[in-house]
Formats: C-alpha cells, sequence, structure tokens
C-alpha cells in the first residue's frame, strides 16, 4: 500500500451560539468583519457604538481595541442583563459585525488550605501521582518560559529566581486593588472582597493567592535546601495579572493570552520573553465564546500551547469556559487512590486528567479543611487581604491539575523545543495510563505520566524495529462520524520505511462495516480496511504500508468510521512497528 495525498474539502460554514447575558454587564465585546470600517478605524467604531446605544435609548461609547481586533464598548454603566441585551441586539442586526458577546467575568479556581517534597504525592506516589521524579533525568525544563494568567504574584523565595517579568492586564483599578489600571507590575495585591461586593448574596472570602500557588507547582526552585519543588523547576515563570476583586474580565483575558503569548496588545509594551506554554486555572460558566476562541487560537498559531482547567462544578466541562475552547488541553482532577477528585468537571471534552488533590472529602463541609495531606502543596501567602509573610499550603481543584501539565508541557518543550502545540497534546494524551480509580463521566486520556511523555518525545533513538503502541479504548459509534486514536512519534530518524507495519485490534461485531485508515503526520492517508469481510466478528491484522515518502516522527492517527447500522465496537489497540 502507499501512502496519497488527501483531496481537499470545501470549507464548512458554522455558526457558533450567541451568549446572551444572564448577570449584570457592564461591556460588550463587538467584532467586526473584516471589511468593515469599523474593523480598521477607532473612529468608525467609536461612531457605531454611540449610533447603537441611541437606538437602544442607552449610553454606549467605544472604550479600546482589544488585542484580537475586536471592540471593546463601555455600556456607560452597568446595565441589567435585558438592557444589555437590548444593546447587543442592535449590534446583531448589523451586518458588518461578526460577533457581539458580554464581557463576562471569569474567577479562579480552587478551595483552599497547609505544609516540602515528602508531601507532594502528586509527583511520585505510584497509585495516583504524576511519575515526574524519572523525567527530571532528562529535562528540567530550561529555556522555557510559562505565563500563569491568573492573580499575579505574591513574592516567594522558593519562586523568585525562576520569575521573569510579566504584565498587569486589570483594567479597573477597583477591582485591581493596586490603585491603578493596566501596567507592568504583575504583584498580586489581593482578592479579597467584602460581602455583597461582588454582587447581591455575595460571600465575603479571604485573598487567595491563586497564581502563586499555581505557578509553585509549574516551576517552584529545588536545590535550595527548603519548601516544594516544581514539575519544571529549571523554567521560568512569567506572571500575567488578569484575576483581581470579583475575578477578572474576558476583555482582560483575552488581551494576556494575545500579549503572552507574543501578540500585540495595543498600548502595552510588546513581550520580551514570549511564552511557549500558557496555564489558565481560571474560568466562569457557559460555552466558549468567540473572543476567548479568537485569542487562544492566534496563541497556537504563535506556537504557544493553552493548558486549562476543567472547573470544579462536578458537571460536564462542556458548559464551562475557558474550558469549553477548542485548540486547548483541558484538564480534570484526580485524588490520591487515582479517583476523578468529587468537585471535578469531567466529560468527552476532557483531554487528560491529573492531580487536583482533595483537601476534604466530599461529604464534609464545604469550606472546611479535613485531609490537607490529600491536597496539592505549594507555594502561597499568609495575608487575609493585603500580602503578609511567605508560606506552603495545600489546595485543591482543577487549578491545581492544570499546571501540572502546564509544566510537563515546559519539560518537553525543552527536551525537544520543535515539538508543536498539538503534538505536545497528542503526546500527553498517547503516553498517559489508565486511572487507577474510576472516573464517572470521562477523564480523557487517562492520568499524565511525565517520565513515559517526555521519554517519548525527548529524542533518543529507538532501536531499529521499536515498536509504538497506544492501548487505550476508543469507542466506535454505530453509523456514525469516525473516530481517531493517535500514536506520538519520536527520536526515529529520517522517514518511516516502506514495509511499515500497522497492528490493529478493533472488537466489532459486524467487521463489515467498518473503514479503517492510517493518517500520517503531514495528513497523507492510506485505506487499510474498506469494509469488507461481511458478517465476522473482529478486525485483528497487521498491514504492511509503504510510507517511504513520510517523515516518520509526529503523530500518527488510526481513524474508524462504522457505515451501517446496529453493530457496535471499540479499538482496543494498535501499533506502529519501524
Amino acid at each position: 500500500m502507499a501512502l496519497s495525498l488527501p483531496a481537499a474539502a470545501p470549507a464548512a460554514a458554522t455558526t457558533a451560539a450567541v451568549p446572551s447575558p444572564t448577570a449584570p454587564v457592564e461591556n460588550l465585546i463587538v467584532g467586526y468583519k473584516s471589511n468593515a470600517a469599523e474593523a480598521r478605524s477607532n473612529k468608525a467604531a467609536a461612531a457605531d457604538a454611540q449610533s447603537k446605544g441611541r437606538k437602544a435609548g442607552e449610553s454606549v461609547a467605544f472604550e479600546r481595541r482589544l488585542g484580537t481586533g475586536a471592540a471593546l464598548v463601555d455600556l456607560g454603566g452597568t446595565l441589567d442583563a435585558a438592557d444589555a441585551a437590548d444593546v447587543m441586539a442592535e449590534f446583531r442586526a448589523d451586518p458588518d459585525v461578526a460577533y457581539v458577546e458580554p464581557d463576562s467575568r471569569a474567577y479562579a479556581l480552587a478551595t483552599p488550605n497547609d505544609t516540602e517534597y515528602a508531601k507532594q504525592w502528586d509527583l511520585f506516589e505510584s497509585t495516583a501521582g504524576m511519575n515526574v521524579p524519572a523525567a527530571w533525568d532528562k529535562t528540567t525544563g530550561s529555556g522555557v518560559t510559562v505565563a500563569v494568567i491568573d492573580t499575579g504574584y505574591v513574592a516567594h523565595s522558593d519562586l523568585a529566581a525562576n520569575i521573569v517579568p510579566g504584565y498587569d492586564f486589570i483594567s479597573s483599578a477597583s477591582y485591581a486593588r493596586d490603585g491603578n489600571g493596566r501596567d507592568n507590575d504583575p504583584s498580586d495585591a489581593g482578592d479579597w472582597n467584602s460581602a455583597g461586593e461582588c454582587g447581591f448574596g455575595s460571600k465575603a472570602s479571604d485573598s487567595s493567592w491563586h497564581g502563586t500557588h499555581v505557578a509553585g507547582t509549574i516551576a517552584a526552585a529545588t536545590g535550595n535546601g527548603k519548601g516544594v519543588v516544581g514539575i519544571a523547576y529549571g523554567a521560568k515563570i512569567q506572571p500575567v495579572r488578569v484575576l483581581g476583586k470579583c475575578g477578572g474580565s474576558t476583555s482582560d483575558i483575552v488581551d494576556a493570552i494575545t500579549w503572552a503569548s507574543g501578540g500585540s496588545v495595543a498600548g502595552v509594551p510588546a513581550n520580551p520573553t514570549p511564552a511557549k506554554v500558557i496555564n489558565m486555572s481560571l474560568g466562569g460558566s457557559g460555552t466558549c465564546g468567540t473572543s476567548y476562541q479568537n485569542a487562544i487560537n492566534a496563541a497556537v498559531g504563535r506556537g504557544t500551547t493553552v493548558v486549562v482547567a476543567a472547573g470544579n462544578s462536578n458537571a460536564d466541562a462542556s458548559g464551562f469556559s475557558p474550558a469549553s475552547c477548542g485548540n486547548v488541553i483541558n484538564v480534570a482532577a484526580t485524588n490520591r487512590t487515582g479517583d476523578r477528585s468529587f468537585y471535578s468537571n469531567y466529560g468527552s471534552i476532557i483531554d487528560i486528567a491529573a492531580p487536583g488533590g482533595e483537601t476534604r472529602r466530599a461529604t464534609d463541609t464545604p469550606g472546611t479543611v479535613t485531609t490537607p495531606e490529600n491536597g496539592i502543596l505549594s507555594t502561597l501567602n499568609s495575608g487575609t487581604t493585603t500580602p503578609g509573610s511567605e508560606i506552603y499550603k495545600p489546595y485543591q481543584g482543577t487549578s491545581m491539575a492544570a499546571p501540572h501539565i502546564a509544566g510537563l508541557a515546559a519539560l518537553m518543550k525543552s527536551a525537544n523545543s520543535s515539538l508543536t502545540p498539538a503534538q505536545i497534546e497528542a503526546a500527553i494524551k498517547a503516553n498517559a495510563r489508565t486511572l487507577a480509580g474510576t472516573c464517572t463521566g470521562g477523564c480523557g486520556a487517562g492520568l499524565a505520566d511525565a517520565a513515559k511523555t517526555v521519554a517519548a518525545v525527548s529524542g533518543t533513538t529507538p532501536p531499529a524495529g521499536s515498536t509504538f503502541t497506544n492501548s487505550d479504548d476508543v469507542a466506535i459509534p454505530d453509523n456514525a462520524g469516525s473516530v481517531s486514536s493517535a500514536i506520538t512519534v519520536s527520536g526515529v530518524s529520517g522517514n518511516a520505511p516502506a514495509d511499515l507495519k500497522v497492528a490493529v485490534d478493533i472488537k466489532h461485531t459486524y467487521r463489515g462495516d467498518l473503514l479503517v485508515d492510517l493518517v500520517a503526520p503531514n495528513g497523507a492517508t492510506t485505506r487499510l480496511h474498506n469494509a469488507s469481510g461481511g458478517s465476522a466478528d473482529n478486525l485483528i491484522t497487521t498491514y504492511t504500508v509503504d510510507a517511504s515518502a513520510v517523515a516518520a516522527n509526529g503523530t500518527w492517527q488510526l481513524r474508524v468510521q462504522d457505515t451501517a447500522r446496529y453493530d457496535v465496537g471499540y479499538i482496543d489497540s494498535w501499533s506502529l512497528t519501524f
């Protein structure tokens, strides 16, 4: 068999769901079509905003241009959902407007609590740890910058050596609590709030120092005789502040994504050390909006891997943002016994699981800390409002799980600088291991394994005849679209052989329903099985493919489609032998 290039498919028209406000709104984000004058001219955008506001009976004004090119529109105060919807309707009716959405707020995704390497079960325990120490034999993350888009950074001696200059993107001085808006000081001034300050019925809350905890999991220093060690302790952390009192706005977060990945944001100096990995342990309810998605797509296009927390609502992650965005690594949380943490979001949209811990049992009173030894220990501060003294403390949350994967991505990028975001994601998933416990609802490919993943991408040349295997089950839906299973190959020099062996083990009750393709890293495909074999069960065989025109390294896919009704099955395993 010879690989052939796939025919180009026509672009499909897609229509994104338009979010409507469900809470009071201060600003809107308006994306104009590229040929509209408002897309290029702030003056035109200002006139359009004023005109739309006049029609809706509101005082509306253009505020600034976001890094994605969208316009931030000020509603002249806080409007209730119905009044904001009236203004949005005026924009939606304009054929020059591509999308309009509320400038909604996102929040830190964690629940706090207490303190050293022996307590960092999440790194080394065999049951539910991420097998990190063995990866340090190959890489420590040196040469890679990880942007932590969060509450900023509060000084901590276990992190100071690994901090590079960041930026404060909080536009509102009152939310920032630092006396001004955007500036080049990403220091965490505290995110505490009084009762009722963040909306009717909101509870009082102490400062979380959330971004510093996340940063410590990624890159706390080692060899200094104290504290904890970060997963990529040789990497650098770039604090990018977007969360303050009452969370953070979408407009500030999308500008932070743009800047952190090396894009341009009006009025903000260029980033001298663009990040190759972004961690976002933040989110809110609602599906991914166009503003988030455009910023993430552009960041990935610049070569930056974007890692996000799945959310802490024990619900399907598809209803939360940015967890529901495409082009991200969406991370669920697991506990010390290898089960899905009781609070963690789940679902088919999850890519991978990582330790997020549990500082209390699911049946314990919310807000209490009954099992601190089972949380994720990291760098923190003792201040309840403004900064106090540095401490170490365990937290729980998908906010803690995500930086485990961001740290792993930094290790991978350090070991192999040519890796793309897609290759990083595929390798993490292909080298994951099955959870020791259970995950109701779906936890992606399983628990990330740092040592196995780093070894797979580190460039060590495998011996001749090396076999790469994916044994994760993938369900094949009945008479529906195709599904794929990935194998990431690295360390093989040159092209694949003319006699590449493709072994497949597909369990199915009617193999004559199946189409099976091998998809090479460059997109070239070959048909392995063409709906033949009649009513016989299962497809367990080895194919020989002439892949000599294709580079060996990269992500290979086994793609399977069931083309008729009634019978079902799954991909049990498959392998490539070079």
